[in-house]
């Protein structure tokens, strides 16, 4: 029966261990608002609007184990000497503490390989008090021969419920995210039962006899060896008919139930390992101690009358430990003791050491940033466009800043301070002049329309902007862009423009689709109440995180997910439609309050991050 068990316990461990299609365990998913106790703490520790985030719901563990135990008494144990099995369920308090209720059962022998007799005999086989009074017990002991002895022969059955303090430092994790091996002692108490039985009589039921001269015990030398102490057992094993039909001592006036069934409060200590299978499974090596105030475990309390020491009898068990973590790992974590406590900050900090830093360094003082600035060295007093590139208004290569005719009319050559050479013309030449500019505006006006119908009036480049973390206020760095824009819709008064938000990959889907309807909402409000532009010329669609340009799920850096984070403009085209506010929740923060184009107002958010 024990050796079964034994191959059962190698067969499970080898199973588990050669488990490889559980990777889930090791790659990183993080914990979502649901997946705590308190969500929208949770939600506000992640937007930077308090310092802690909320406790993770995390799983219970069921777990069962089966192993080696044995008796460490006045019996010369069997090794192995005996099994134990159970259950155990697991709860984390927190990262480094957790609860565990335990239940053991377990079957040990021991037999010893020196003869033992009665104390009439200076042996401690008969102890004097209420034992003694049992007939049946003091009778089977007196059909021995007390000069030759008997060699305890006992089979014990053990059960306890025990509470136990678990404590693991092995997700305590500075250099890696997560753990595949756990370290952990525990202790606890409890209460156990033990039922022994003694190998006393032989198949007709009369004691057995001259065991000492069957052994070969009249000379001690074999004894002193553990080859002869073997060769003891094995002639015991040979005469003993291994029936235990004797009941062992019990200790006197303590608890019992229906004064049959002896409880007893048992202390337990262990210590062991156990390492990740997957998410749902662990497997683990455990050694535990069982301490009660007992000496009868193994049916024997003294070794003779004189040797009356204090020692209780205890129970080891070497076990495996298999562990499954129960409910839906979609809105649980796994057990606490398997997460690094300190995950969250250390993502933290190397998320704003990868953010770019904010320069606001100008040093040809054009009003653009040497961030965003094209032209690092334009002339002081010179104006330039969003791009920081100096302005030439009629294109003639000349600077407005230099150009003596900013305006020039086309088609003419200019000198060198950028003024045209018109020559002196007859009224003739005039009226020629206007009826072939008449004709060529005509043209113009006619080709533009034209590309009106085409959706590519003047073949004009639409910018994009693009948006703070969780918010959808235009932000004044992208006026210049919008204003771009509002100029191209009015140079071609029939073009139609669609105006399409877009999200990062964090937060749900739901969400994200309402953000980033309204980042494309807050754009059209602004073009409507800052230039005027007729509302019905806008084409409203939004696609959420559906179509990153950086990285998407898999974007690393925060510089990834804010080139996500935008709305785009386009000529309308033939399969835009307007899209109507999406089912969700309310999403993002900002208002659509918006500042005139000359910067005199504005009642947006200024305190967004980036």
């Amino acid at each position: 029966m024990t050796k079964r068990i034994y191959l059962l316990s190698f067969l499970l461990a080898f199973c588990f261990l050669s488990v490889n299609a559980q990777d889930d365990a090791f790659i990183k998913t993080g914990i979502s608002d649901e997946m705590t106790k308190n969500p929208e703490q949770n939600k506000m520790w992640r937007m930077g609007e308090t310092n802690y985030s909320a406790k993770p719901k995390s799983a219970w563990e069921l777990g069962v184990h089966l192993g080696h135990s044995f008796i460490d008494g006045d019996v010369d144990r069997t090794i192995p000497g005996g099994y134990g099995l159970g259950l155990h369920l697991r709860k984390a308090v927190h990262y480094v503490f957790s609860i565990r209720a335990d239940l053991f059962y377990g079957q040990m022998t021991g037999l010893d390989p020196q003869p033992w007799v009665t104390a009439a005999n200076g042996g401690g086989l008969v102890e004097s008090g209420g034992a003694a009074n049992d007939p049946d017990f003091v009778q089977d002991y007196r059909k021995y021969d007390n000069t030759q002895g008997w060699f305890p022969s006992h089979k014990t059955r053990y059960v306890y419920g025990a509470l136990q303090g678990v404590v693991n430092i092995g997700n305590l994790l500075f250099h890696k995210d997560r753990n595949k091996w756990n370290w952990y002692t525990a202790v606890g108490v409890g209460l156990s039962n033990h039922n022994t039985k003694l190998d006393l009589l032989d198949g007709d039921g009369n004691a057995y006899q001259n065991l000492v001269t069957v052994t070969g015990f009249n000379s001690t030398n074999p004894f002193d060896t553990q080859s002869g102490r073997q060769e003891i057992k094995n002639i015991l094993n040979n005469t003993y008919d291994g029936v235990y039909e004797t009941d062992g001592f019990k200790k006197q006036g303590i608890f019992r139930i229906g004064d049959d069934t002896n409880i007893h409060v048992v202390w337990t200590g262990s210590m062991g390992i156990s390492r990740k299978i997957s998410k749902r499974i662990n497997l683990g090596l455990e050694h535990q101690l069982m301490v009660t105030d007992n000496d009868y475990l193994d049916g024997i309390k003294f070794r003779t009358s004189l040797d009356q020491t204090n020692n209780v009898d205890l129970v080891h068990y070497t076990n495996l430990r298999l562990g499954i973590n129960l409910g839906n790992l979609d809105k649980v974590t796994e057990p606490l003791y398997w997460l690094n406590p300190l995950d969250a900050t250390f993502n933290d900090i190397a998320e704003l050491k990868q953010r770019p830093l904010l320069d606001l360094t100008d040093e040809d003082g054009d009003g653009i940033i040497d961030m965003l600035d094209q032209e690092l060295d334009t002339p002081a007093g010179c104006p330039v466009d969003t791009r920081g590139v100096t302005l030439d208004s009629d294109g003639d290569g000349f600077a407005d800043c230099k150009d003596e005719e900013p305006y020039s009319p086309p088609g003419f050559d200019v000198d060198n301070k950028g003024v045209a050479s018109v020559p002196t013309i007859t009224e003739d030449d005039i009226n020629t002049i206007v009826d072939n500019k008449t004709a060529a505006v005509m043209s113009t006006v006619n080709s533009m329309a034209s590309n009106v119908n085409r959706s590519d009036c003047g073949k004009w480049f639409l910018p994009m902007i693009h948006f703070d973390l969780d918010r959808y206020n235009i932000k004044p760095e992208f006026y210049g862009q919008l204003h771009h824009v509002a100029n191209v819709m009015k140079m071609c008064p029939s073009v139609c423009v669609s105006v399409v938000g877009h999200t990062d990959a964090r937060n749900s889907n739901d969400y994200n689709r309402v953000l980033s309807y309204n980042r494309a909402q807050a754009s059209i409000d602004y073009l409507v109440t800052n230039y005027g532009v007729d509302r019905s010329r806008f084409k409203l669609m939004y696609g959420g995180e559906d179509a990153p340009i950086m990285g998407g799920a898999n974007a690393k850096t925060e510089t990834q997910h804010y080139m996500n984070r935008r709305v785009e403009f386009r000529v309308c085209g033939d399969s835009d439609y307007e899209m109507g506010r999406p089912e969700g929740p309310s999403a993002g923060t900002g208002d659509r309050s918006t500042r005139s184009a000359s910067g005199s107002t504005y009642s947006g958010n200024k305190n967004s991050g980036y």
